[in-house]
């Protein structure tokens, strides 16, 4: 399992780091990416611990660490010079958090977060397939979840994302530990969500490009 959106004590997740990192490679976890929650008001606290945190840890454990972020409920405006801002920090993995229908997120965020280039959408509820299409083009990979209430628009992500080919990841969106997940887990997930079997494996391929990628920048 590659999980490339999970939470720490440095937002709302239960977990320090090193036992989050520890839980993940005991649940079997290939690569993980911590990307707590932050906005303009604590990025600058949180980026730095987690990038020293992810290097350290990684010196002791065979899973790949990612230093990462999950820009939240900021305004659609702001999302571009975040996005850059948590990368100049040494984020290498940036997700967004998505139009879900659980919360009341900003109208255009989605759009804004694609335009911006974030490297994932995360659970971004009822995406438009013009914004889809954008993702396609930018590289912007759309999330389906296992998280609860998120996950409510699984099924119609990835019917849009089908349509348009933009590529999918899954994630857990992890706060605790009981949130993460098995690779056929994820599998039946992605299956409920209404994606073909022929389609599957090219999801987790998906998730392997960003690990490659986060680590090569």
């Amino acid at each position: 399992m590659i999980d490339l959106h999970t939470h720490t004590l440095f937002s709302d997740g239960e977990l320090l780091p090193a036992e989050l990192v520890q839980r993940a490679y005991a649940a079997g976890y290939k690569a993980i990416a911590l990307t707590d929650h932050m906005d303009m008001s604590n990025m600058d606290f949180i980026i730095p611990r987690i990038v020293d945190a992810a290097c350290e840890l990684s010196q002791y454990s065979q899973l790949k660490i990612i230093p990462g972020a999950e820009i939240t409920h900021v305004p659609p405006a702001l999302i571009e010079k975040l996005v850059a801002q948590a990368r100049n920090l040494g984020a290498k993995i940036v997700v967004v958090h998505g139009e879900t229908i659980a919360e009341p997120v900003i109208p255009g965020t989605n759009r804004s977060a694609i335009e911006a280039g974030a490297d994932i959408l995360s659970h971004p509820g009822l995406i438009s397939i013009e914004d889809a299409a954008l993702a396609k083009e930018n590289g912007v990979a759309l999330e389906i979840t296992s998280r609860r209430g998120h996950s409510l628009s699984n099924g119609h992500v990835a019917r849009i994302a089908l349509i348009t080919g933009a590529a999918m990841v899954i994630n857990t969106d992890s706060h605790a530990p009981d949130d993460l997940i098995s690779r056929e887990r994820a599998e039946l997930i992605l299956r409920a969500a209404g994606i073909p079997d022929e389609n599957i494996d090219a999801i987790f391929v998906n998730s392997q490009k960003l690990v490659d990628k986060a680590g090569r920048n």
